[in-house]
């Protein structure tokens, strides 16, 4: 009975039983899209709302101004560093696979990629992406759960409650209280994170249908390989240079890691992830400031499948790229892979961009993507959110903002979930299979 109440087992059997209805019950499936959608939907209803409160909160209890200045500073030299080195892992594996050899792109599926590429020829546009961090208008940046312009927000309500020192103290408890209320919101929607699951997969097999990707499974193994290199090979080796195991913070985050591989979106698990990791012991500025950023500026997943793409399409096409080239591929996608983070078909239009830019790969061969997109959406959320996360313990942990005790107690109550799990709100015994580290 404790088995069956454990929500790790209820997603794992949710997207199993969607693989199954999916493939044998195609009819059915394709009627199931809105069981994710409402998921994900009930999940982005809060997310506006905690990452202003984790924000303010942790930035007014702060108090020092240039200490979130230099964690914010810290954070984006962070996601560009380990960024470029996602985008160069792809570059190499890509070549060293040659998924696209020997393919006829005639032969293989392809699909209208029309409403991705219109209005790609302009390029990126840098100045409206800079302009549109600040929000003309508050309400609508929440209504529209703009990450970006409710950050900025954020910080800047921040110092002026942080300014007011004990006048603001009231307000500070205040937005420390109605918090709790919005993470108790999201243990709530978390029992229905089975029934998301199993609609969205069920949705995706459905109506995409393994057997159109057969020409495209080389593809797909090499992006997952790649993926698993990145998390198992350069984010193992930050974990243990910033002194904490790998796999202990995958157990510990496996939960979430499950949610968002059966709804292929990583922002299904942000406002569960935000609790965790300040359960774990980051401190709360850090991980208001972290994840949220990270979401827009650290997407590792997706730099590694737009570079591994872009190669990919030039190999189908017979396209030789030089030296320069692929170096160009580097910077171009360095740039654009964070301005178009937050939109939708965000991926094909970065896509869209880099091929115009080059003018040497046809852009229509992106419509050869689109069967096999859906499958790898799941290795970009999943790299993304490990990454993130990690990020935000190797900045927590260097500005000493990590408490060690929190730790134990959050580890200990992941290895005896009978005594409350990671949710327990009481006394933690002392830790006794040792500490993330």
């Amino acid at each position: 009975m404790r088995l069956l109440k454990n929500l790790t087992f209820q997603v794992i059997v949710a997207i199993i039983s969607g693989i199954l209805v999916g493939f044998f019950w195609p009819g059915i499936g394709t009627h199931l899209q809105a069981l994710g959608t409402t998921f994900i939907n009930a999940v982005k209803m809060v997310i506006a709302p905690i990452i202003f409160l984790t924000i303010v909160v942790g930035i007014s209890r702060m108090g020092n101004m240039k200490k979130v200045g230099k964690v914010g500073g810290k954070a984006l030299i962070y996601f560009e560093v380990v960024t470029t080195i996602a985008l160069i892992i792809g570059l190499v594996v890509v070549h060293l696979l040659q998924p696209g050899s020997g393919l006829d792109p005639a032969k293989m599926p392809s699909g209208d990629v029309s409403k991705f590429t219109s209005g790609s020829s302009t390029g990126m546009n840098w100045t409206e992406f800079f302009l549109n961090i600040i929000p003309s208008n508050v309400i609508d940046a929440f209504a529209r759960g703009d990450i970006l312009q409710v950050l900025f927000f954020s910080v800047l309500f921040g110092f002026g409650l942080s300014a007011l020192g004990k006048k603001g103290q009231p307000l500070v408890d205040f937005f420390d209280q109605v918090s709790q209320v919005f993470f108790k919101i999201i243990e709530y929607i978390m029992y229905a994170a089975p029934i998301g699951a199993f609609g969205a997969m069920a949705y995706t097999i459905s109506n995409f249908g393994l057997q159109t990707i057969g020409p495209l499974v080389k593809l797909m193994i090499s992006v997952y390989v790649t993926m698993a290199l990145f998390i198992f090979v350069v984010l193992m080796l930050i974990c243990k240079l910033a002194g904490f195991n790998l796999f202990t913070y995958l157990r510990y985050i496996k939960d979430e890691i499950l949610i968002v591989f059966g709804t292929s979106s990583s922002e299904a698990a942000l406002p569960r992830m935000m609790d965790k990791l300040e359960r774990l012991g980051c401190e709360k500025s850090v991980v208001g400031l972290v994840i949220p950023a990270g979401y827009s500026f650290n997407l590792d997943g997706t730099s590694i499948y737009l570079t591994m793409a872009v190669v990919f399409l030039a190999q189908v096409f017979h396209v030789p790229l030089d030296l320069g080239q692929q170096i160009a591929i580097i910077l171009i996608l360095m740039l654009t892979s964070k301005g178009a983070a937050a939109v939708t078909g965000g991926g094909f239009i970065v896509l869209a961009s880099t091929l115009t830019a080059m003018h040497v790969i046809p852009i229509a061969g992106l419509g050869l993507l689109l069967g096999v997109d859906r499958f790898m959406s799941e290795a970009r959320a999943i790299t993304n959110l490990i990454g993130n996360g990690i990020a935000t313990i190797v900045i927590s942990k260097s500005e000493k903002a990590f408490d060690k005790k929190k730790e134990q107690q959050a580890l200990y109550a992941m290895r005896h979930p009978e005594q409350g799990g990671v949710f327990h709100e009481g006394p933690v015994s002392p830790v006794q299979n040792g500490p993330l580290s």
